[in-house]
This record gives C-alpha cells, sequence and structure tokens, in this order.
C-alpha cells in the first residue's frame, strides 16, 4: 500500500509543479492586470514607463515560491519607482509577495518583514495597514492549513506502516507457536520410533512376530511424522530453547475447555458427530486451538445466550463449527485482533481450511481439517 502510495504521489509531481506554475502564471497576470487598472480608471495621462514598472514588478510574482521575500522587495521597489515616476500605485504586487512569504516561509520570518512592509505602504499612501494585516493574516491561515493536511497525510502513512509491521509481527509469532508446538510433537514421534527400533532389534532373533508388530508401529508414526513435516516445512522456525517442553492439548480436552468456560459463565455446549477416533497429533492441536480461539473470540465480542461447538468426526476430514447468537461485534482482523488470522493459519498448516461469516443471529467459524495422511 505504502509503495503504491508513493509512486501515485511521485506521478502526481509532474502535473502539481504544472499546476503550480500555472497558477503562479495567472495570480501574476490577474495583479498585474488590477494594478494596471488602477491607472487607466484616473485621469492621470499614463505613459510606457510605469506600465513597464508595473509589468516587471508583476511578473516577479513568478519568482514568489523560490524566493519570496526578494519577491517581496522587488514589488516595494516598483511600488516606490511608481510614486518616484508622479504616479499612485495600488499596491498588489507588494500585497501579494506579502501574503506569499507568509505562506511560503517561516512565522518568524514574514512576522520580521510584515512591520516594515506596513509602515511603508501605509506611510506612502499606497494600502492601509489593515489590508497589509490581512494579506498576511491570510497567507499564515493557508501555510497552517498546509502543515495540517501534511501532517495528517504523514500520520495515516505512518500508521498503515505500523499496521502492516504489527500484523507481519503477529503472523509471525503465530507461525513460530505453530513450529514449536509441532517441533515438539515430531521430536516425539522420533524418539518413540528409535525405541521402537531398538526394541524390535532387541527380540528379533527369539520374537520375530513382536519385532514386526512394532515395526509397524514405528512405520506408522514414521508416516504420521512425515506429514507433519511436510504441512510445517514453508512454516518451520526456529524453536525458543528457553520454553520447556509441555504436552500439547488434543481433542479428548475439549470436554474440559467447553467446561472451563462455561464456568466462566458463558452457555457452552459441546456436540460429537461421527465415530470418535485418535487422529494426528497436530491435528488434533490445530483443532483443538481453532476451538480455544473460536470461543475466546465470542467471550470478547459478543453475548451470547447460547454457543454450540460441534465436532463431526468424518471419513476423510474433520469438521468444526463453533456458532453462536450473540449478534455482537465481527471479530475480523480489521478490528484490531489477529485470532481469525491465526485460526486460518492453523487451518492452513494442517491442510484444511477455515471459514468465518456472519448469521442471522450470531457468527459461525467453521473449519474443514483432513484425516489422511496425505497432504
Amino acid at each position: 500500500m505504502n509503495r503504491f502510495l508513493q509512486r501515485a504521489r511521485a506521478a502526481c509531481d509532474p502535473l502539481v509543479a504544472r499546476r503550480s506554475a500555472l497558477f503562479d502564471l495567472l495570480l501574476a497576470m490577474v495583479t498585474t492586470g488590477v494594478e494596471l487598472g488602477v491607472f487607466f480608471d484616473s485621469n492621470t495621462r499614463v505613459g510606457v514607463l510605469p506600465v513597464v514598472v508595473t509589468v516587471l514588478a508583476g511578473s516577479t510574482l513568478l519568482g514568489r515560491r523560490r524566493a519570496p521575500l526578494t519577491v517581496l522587495a522587488a514589488a516595494c521597489a516598483g511600488a516606490a519607482a511608481l510614486i518616484w515616476l508622479g504616479y499612485a500605485p495600488g499596491g498588489g504586487p507588494a500585497v501579494v509577495a506579502l501574503a506569499s512569504l507568509a505562506d511560503l516561509r517561516d512565522r518568524r520570518v514574514s512576522v520580521a518583514a510584515l512591520v516594515p512592509t506596513m509602515l511603508y505602504l501605509g506611510l506612502a499612501s499606497i494600502c492601509s495597514p489593515p489590508v497589509t494585516i490581512g494579506a498576511w493574516a491570510l497567507g499564515s491561515y493557508l501555510q497552517t492549513r498546509r502543515r495540517y493536511t501534511r501532517a495528517l497525510e504523514d500520520r495515516a502513512a505512518t500508521l498503515e506502516r505500523e499496521r502492516d509491521q504489527l500484523d507481519q509481527l503477529a503472523a509471525q509469532r503465530e507461525r513460530t507457536a505453530v513450529a514449536r508446538e509441532l517441533h515438539d510433537i515430531v521430536a516425539h514421534s522420533v524418539t518413540v520410533m528409535l525405541i521402537g527400533v531398538r526394541g524390535a532389534r532387541d527380540v528379533l532373533p527369539t520374537e520375530p512376530r513382536v519385532a514386526a508388530q512394532t515395526l509397524e508401529r514405528v512405520e506408522a508414526s514414521a508416516e504420521q511424522s512425515l506429514a507433519e513435516l511436510r504441512r510445517i516445512l514453508g512454516l518451520l522456525r526456529t524453536p525458543d530453547n528457553s520454553t520447556q517442553w509441555r504436552p500439547p492439548p488434543s481433542l479428548d480436552q475439549l470436554t474440559e475447555l467447553v467446561a472451563e468456560y462455561r464456568g466462566a459463565g458463558m452457555p457452552v455446549r459441546l456436540e460429537v458427530t461421527g465415530e470418535a477416533r485418535p487422529l494426528a497429533d497436530g491435528l488434533e492441536l490445530s483443532a483443538y486451538r481453532i476451538v480455544e480461539e473460536a470461543l475466546t473470540n465470542v467471550l470478547k465480542h459478543s453475548d451470547p445466550t447460547q454457543v454450540t461447538v460441534t465436532l463431526g468426526y468424518g471419513p476423510t476430514r474433520l469438521d468444526l463449527t463453533v456458532e453462536d447468537d450473540g449478534g455482537g461485534g465481527d471479530p475480523a482482523p480489521s478490528s484490531g485482533g489477529h485470532g481469525i488470522r491465526g485460526m486460518r493459519e492453523r487451518a492452513a498448516v494442517a491442510g484444511g481450511s477455515l471459514d468465518t461469516r456472519r448469521t442471522v443471529d450470531g457468527f459461525l467459524v467453521a473449519a474443514r481439517l483432513p484425516v489422511g495422511g496425505a497432504v
């Protein structure tokens, strides 16, 4: 998003510069025309020299963005030349130059230039002090407004960058947590395989049937570990060595999890359909964490009268749904949280998918996780 904004601004810079140049040209022409109109409306005979001086003084406004203080001095000098020639200038170039100085330069510089300019224009009877002060105030207001708009744009860009960084950090932390837990599972499986192979080797000469059964269990454990490694390969990170190993939760502990939330005051119940059976540890861990996060979101974002957790065992997949009737806020990532993002990543690690949507009465989280060995 930031790159797109930078490219858009870069593409608009030539257009902005061209528009600014056209505006300065139009401003110089209008100011010069008004100043010449003062001569033509009077009864004084207009010569070539005052017209040239007026045009030169008005043309200096073309450089008001690069050197506004010099332009102000040149405009005042032009007014002085017209007075010396016996004409009464209107002071238009000087007034516009003062407003430009207040708009484009530091406040201290414009205030320092305001006092002598006001005294000069007033004593020379070119324009009254209220006109001079009003021109300076207008330029000062334009500067304040532009700085305020620029500050808002910078703040919006900063918040956009911070939000992107927070999203990336949240995703990285979630991937690291998933990788750490699955690392423990795979390490445990490898240890079990190693012990099984050693035991099969010891009993192979005397009890070949027991050794064969042990190797079959080792083979099944190896297939399970290989599936886990394939799922986590894209997200694997170095585990935190300071964290002590602990057994990961499984679907057998869902009853305790539901009871815990029920004890916290949430009207939640658990329904199990199909024939329950042991699944891969990584799959059970992902399913448990998805249910846990969904219940946490319900607790944080809604006030339901009934929450239903459904665990459906199918031939080839495991279906999880957490539905409430609270009608509360949508716990989407746009609201500032990262729960749904984490659940979606956990489902993707397990090779499945996650769907979240509003219902008529509340909110629904539905996960579909494959239970086969292939990824």
